[in-house]
C-alpha cells in the first residue's frame, strides 16, 4: 500500500490511479476514501490521475491521539499533494472533505490547485450562533459524539438512512449501500470520529473561503438532512468569487452514491474538470 508521511509522522494512506490532470478527492465523516471510488474510477477512465486519501485516524491510515481538526487535516493534505508533486490538480471534497479542501486554500494557497468542487460541503460553518443563526445547536452534535461513544455500530447503521435519504418515501437506496457506509465507518478509531465532531461543526471557514481564487463548482442536495443547505452551500456561493452552484432537487447528503443522482454528479463532475 502507498503512504505519505505527514508533518508529525502519521502514515497517510493514498489511491493513486491513472494519469493525467490529477483531480484529488477528500472523504466526508465518518467515511474514508474508498466512498469516492465510483468517482476515482470515472475520472481515472477518461484521462485524469485520480487521488484520495483515507484521512488520519482511519481506514488505511494511522490512528494518531491528536491532530483531528481541520488545519492539520489541511496540512495532511498538502504532504499528499506535495509528496506526489501534483499541480494544476482539481479538489474535490464532499461534507468535512470539504472543509479539508476549504482550509487546505486558506492556509496553503491555491499555486498547485486548478480548480475546486465543494460537495454537500459543511463550510462556512455549521453550529449555530448569533452569527449565523442558520446553524444547528450545538445539541445536535453533541447528540453526534454521544452516539459514537455509547454504540457506535448502531449509530452508524441508523446514521446510513439520513445520509442517503434511505428514510424518504420512494428511496433506491439498497441495503448495500447502507452496510457499506457502517463497514467504512467502523474502520474510524472512536478518538479520531469524537474529535472530528467538534472540527466539522465548530471550524469557521467563512475567511478561507474569501481566499478562493480559482473556478469552484458547489454542489448540494436541497434535502440534505446531514448538512443542511442554508447554512453551507447557499452561503459559500455568496463568499467564493468564480463560483458555480448547483443545487439538486431532493437530493440528500452522499448524493454521490444514490442513483438517480450519481449520474447527474458525475457528469457535472467531468464536466467541470473537462471545462
Amino acid at each position: 500500500m502507498a503512504f505519505v508521511a505527514a508533518k508529525d509522522g502519521t502514515q497517510i494512506y493514498f489511491k493513486n490511479w491513472g494519469a493525467g490532470q490529477p483531480v484529488v478527492f477528500s472523504h466526508g465523516w465518518p467515511l474514508i476514501a474508498d466512498a469516492w471510488d465510483p468517482q476515482l474510477k470515472l475520472m481515472a477512465d477518461n484521462g485524469f490521475r485520480a487521488v484520495a486519501h483515507d484521512r488520519r485516524g482511519g481506514g488505511r491510515s494511522d490512528q494518531p491521539w491528536t491532530g483531528n481538526d481541520l488545519d492539520t487535516y489541511a496540512d495532511d493534505l498538502s504532504s499528499v499533494m506535495e509528496s506526489l508533486d501534483l499541480q494544476d490538480a482539481i479538489l474535490v471534497g464532499h461534507s468535512t472533505g470539504g472543509g479539508e479542501v476549504t482550509r487546505y486554500i486558506g492556509r496553503h494557497g491555491s499555486s498547485r490547485v486548478s480548480k475546486v468542487v465543494l460537495l454537500g460541503a459543511i463550510p462556512p460553518l455549521m453550529l449555530k450562533t448569533e452569527a449565523n443563526p442558520e446553524g444547528l445547536p450545538i445539541e445536535v452534535f453533541d447528540e453526534i459524539r454521544q452516539g459514537v461513544l455509547t454504540d457506535r455500530s448502531q449509530y452508524y447503521k441508523d446514521l446510513s438512512a439520513p445520509f442517503y435519504g434511505a428514510n424518504r418515501e420512494g428511496s433506491t437506496v439498497s441495503q448495500g449501500t447502507r452496510d457499506e457506509f457502517w463497514l467504512w465507518s467502523m474502520t474510524v478509531g472512536i478518538k479520531s470520529a469524537h474529535d472530528c465532531v467538534k472540527a466539522f461543526s465548530e471550524t469557521d471557514l467563512t475567511e478561507d473561503l474569501k481566499e478562493f481564487d480559482i473556478p469552484t463548482l458547489i454542489v448540494h442536495g436541497d434535502d440534505d438532512q446531514i448538512v443542511p443547505i442554508v447554512a453551507s452551500a447557499k452561503k459559500s456561493s455568496q463568499l467564493v468569487k468564480d463560483v458555480t452552484f448547483k443545487v439538486y432537487s431532493g437530493a440528500p447528503h452522499g448524493l454521490s452514491m444514490v442513483p438517480e443522482f450519481a449520474e447527474r454528479f458525475n457528469n457535472d463532475l467531468l464536466g467541470f474538470a473537462r471545462g
